[in-house]
């Protein structure tokens, strides 16, 4: 029997949308305002997956992924500027971008079997990641 538990960190963070490939007024035109340097507080919520222990009754020990999500995720980017990190060189700063590449930093990290990667970005944006390709 398999239990997920889903576990939510909050970070701030600035960014600006940009593809390098692209000019000044292309990624304008492309993010809107996004474009220009601004800032979030980011939501991330990580789900994983394992067997409960039988002894403590526990699928995943709460301590080792909160450290890990703070090695490899948290102590990265809270309070920095997402283009500057260099866990995060070359990936556009999207949502989307940023579930998939948390996902690439925590899969070999976690306890149990990571699941879900969600970014929440603001009230009404929800990026969820499950693996695979991408």
């Amino acid at each position: 029997m398999m239990v997920e538990l889903t576990r939510v960190y909050h970070f701030s963070a600035g960014h600006r949308l940009a593809n390098p490939a692209l000019g000044p007024e292309a990624n304008a035109a492309l993010y809107g305002d996004c474009h220009r340097p601004h800032g979030h507080n980011y939501y991330l919520e990580v789900t994983v997956a394992g067997r409960p222990d039988p002894v403590t009754g526990m699928s995943v020990d709460l301590g080792r992924l909160d450290d890990a999500v703070r090695a490899r995720v948290l102590a990265q980017v809270d309070h920095h500027t997402l283009e500057g990190v260099p866990a995060l060189a070359g990936v556009i700063t999207t949502g989307e971008g940023l579930a998939r590449a948390f996902w690439r930093l925590l899969a070999p990290a976690v306890p149990g079997t990571l699941r879900r990667v969600t970014v929440v970005e603001t009230a009404k944006n929800r990026f969820q990641y499950e693996g695979g390709e991408g």
